[in-house]
């Protein structure tokens, strides 16, 4: 594979670098009450959430600044190979302009607007998403300088509503696999164990939110790119109902399959970033479908006591509640977490769907149908930049597409295999296309058959059969074909952990536009389970204070003069000078705390492309290693 040393990321660390200094700003807060408060500049972030990010800042407690500037620290001391660790290798690109959005929605704040509770809190967001102000890569070399021309629609909207994009992370190349590796992001790995897969294909994201490298953070999902990462990272992770969030500037796969959705540590924090990112868009024609069917905000439908008089259906077909014994962990919590449901006052009856139901959902994707018709639908987008030469590689030779991609060959060898297979398809649609779309009207009608007329409220089901295997194995176990096929929302949640403390997903799957029962019977189990935790991989960072520099020593007097006689005029005093200045104490260091033997999570070579990072915050009193993009190198 073909690496490079000269991409535009590494380039863009002195405005990062430049722009820290804002930091070191004296600033106080007058809170309610009339106290003054000094926002901490070393907040706490490690299981921070968007709520919780809102309430620090809402309390003056912390600035925004600050908290880019933490995670920032984070990405650098973690991303890379660290201690006895390969790193996670999460993110392709940090937001050079990060800092300086942050200072202008702190003094925004300061000034008394607030845009709501993503007001100046930091985010990330999967590689395949537009940037106007960042390349959007698709976790490949031969995309690494795409520039698209605005940011896609919910990128725009959760910037409308205060967040900060900090940086945009790593994914299977082109979401084509859910073990997410590529030739420009290299290998991610799981923060609970780093030596096995993230889940993919949005596993940039996963790893990075369950490390605290941003408090929340976008996918998508063709079938299962949010809700694997999620159920492989201990978050929580929405499909959300086709139509109900627009695919405007997502790199797509398959536009009758393609969603794009929020990754968080809670259900509360994925009900923000829907209040902030729903709604018709007349750039996606199908959002049309969710007007009328939005509530005035998903944070009202949270309830603790939501369960109560819900009737869930487990899924029992072999097909989704795994027997193998590599499938009987994940099994055994999922019934476990089904009894919890009950606890909560849910009855649960065990649905085995009819073998028509599980034959169409096997036989009814559409991915290798739609790719190469939708990706070079996308890359014709207006106003889009691309290295010279790239498109001229195949006819037509002004325009890029995806046989100028394959020409190049700068994609994962796996990959690139399945892009030179999708590139080869006949023209559309052909009677095996119409066939697979009448499958998955099949799958729809069997589904509102079983929900509707069973007075079920969620079907629920392991999102994925068999933990997170090693990196350089295959992951097999998925379940996200129901729900990518059919357009129905599910949602993942934490299940709890294996005895080889790896997570595990439970996910609940609802009729079209159930979005608020989904997260009200998510947030009751939830609370009520407790399962999020954070991964030992990535503890938060110690602040050493350095020892203050010794002061000098104390001259020794000189002899008094003798006084003058009375005979003597007296001379007037010196004016005094100006006063020295006072000696500064030396600025905090920011550094990972020492690992001890067996207290991180198991190791394993170290693999791939780190992320593009170099942010030295010293100003803001962080050291921080560069962090090196090696592209294109794999196992």
């Amino acid at each position: 594979m073909r690496t490079s040393t000269s991409r535009p990321a590494r380039r863009r660390l002195g405005a990062v670098a430049a722009t820290a200094s804002i930091a070191c700003l004296g600033v106080t807060v007058t809170a309610a009450s009339g106290a003054v408060i000094t926002p901490d500049p070393f907040p706490a972030v490690v299981e921070l959430t968007v709520a919780d990010a809102a309430a620090l800042l809402t309390a003056g407690e912390t600035s925004s600044v600050a908290l880019v500037e933490r995670y920032l620290a984070r990405i650098a001391a973690y991303d890379q190979a660290y201690r006895d660790q390969p790193g996670l290798s999460s993110v392709i690109t940090v937001n050079e302009n990060a800092l300086a959005e942050a200072a202008a929605l702190d003094a925004e704040r300061a000034a008394g607007t607030v845009r709501g509770p993503l007001h100046g809190v930091p985010i990330v967001v999967k590689d395949n998403y537009d940037t106007g102000d960042m390349p959007t890569s698709n976790g490949s070399v031969s995309l690494a300088d795409f520039r698209p021309a605005d940011d896609a629609t919910q990128v725009e909207r959760l910037r409308a509503a205060g967040a900060i994009v900090i940086a945009k992370t790593n994914l299977h190349e082109f979401a084509a696999g859910i073990t997410s590796i590529s030739s420009l992001g290299g290998q991610t790995r799981n923060p609970y164990d780093q030596t096995r897969n993230p889940g993919g294909s949005s596993g940039g994201t996963g790893a990075s939110v369950a490390a605290s490298f941003a408090t929340a953070g976008l996918g998508s999902d063709t079938c299962g790119s949010i809700r694997i990462p999620a159920a492989q990272n201990n978050l929580v992770g929405l499909r959300p109902t086709m139509g109900l969030l627009s695919r405007d500037g997502i790199a797509p796969m398959s536009d009758t399959q393609d969603v794009g959705g929020p990754i968080a540590k809670t259900v509360e924090d994925v009900a923000i970033f829907l209040d902030a990112t729903v709604g018709y868009d007349p750039k996606d024609p199908v959002t049309a479908r969710s007007e009328g069917l939005v509530p005035e905000s998903y944070r009202d439908a949270l309830d603790a006591t939501a369960l109560e008089g819900r009737t869930i259906g487990l899924l029992t077909n072999p097909e989704y509640l795994g027997v193998s014994p590599a499938e009987e962990p994940t099994t055994a919590l999922v019934r476990a977490a089904v009894a919890d449901l009950e606890a909560q006052g849910a009855s649960v009856v065990e649905i085995a769907m009819p073998q028509e139901y599980v034959d169409a959902v096997a036989a009814s994707g559409v991915i290798g149908d739609e790719f190469k018709r939708d990706l070079n639908t996308y890359l014709a987008q207006d106003g889009a930049r691309w290295p010279a030469g790239l498109a001229a590689l195949t006819a037509p030779a002004d325009r890029l597409t995806l046989s100028d991609i394959v020409a190049s060959g700068d994609v994962t060898p796996s990959v690139l295999t399945s892009l030179g297979r999708w590139d080869a398809t006949a023209e559309m649609p052909t009677p095996e296309y119409l066939e697979r779309l009448d499958l998955q009207q099949q799958v729809r009608d069997l589904l509102t058959e079983t929900l509707t007329d069973g007075g079920v409220d969620a079907l629920a089901y392991p999102t994925i059969r068999e933990v997170a295997r090693p990196v350089g194995e295959s992951q097999p176990g998925t379940n996200c074909a129901a729900s990518a096929q059919s357009g129905f929302p599910s949602l993942t949640l934490p299940a709890g952990f294996t005895d080889a403390g790896l997570p595990v997903g439970l996910e609940l799957m609802g009729l079209p536009f159930s979005e608020p029962d989904l997260l009200a019977m998510g947030y009751d189990y939830e609370q009520a389970t407790g399962h999020r935790t954070a991964p030992a991989s990535t503890p938060e960072l110690a602040v050493v204070q350095p020892e203050p520099e010794p002061a000098d020593p104390e001259p020794t007097p000189e002899p008094a003069e003798p006084g003058p006689t009375p005979s003597e005029p007296v001379q007037p005093a010196p004016t005094p000078a100006d006063p020295a200045p006072a000696a500064t104490t030396p600025p905090a260091v920011v550094s990972p705390p020492a690992s001890s033997s067996g207290e991180l999570a198991r190791t394993g070579a170290g693999v791939g492309a780190l992320a593009g990072l170099a942010a030295l915050l010293a100003a803001a009193g962080a050291a921080v290693p560069v962090l090196r993009r090696r592209l294109g190198e794999t196992d």
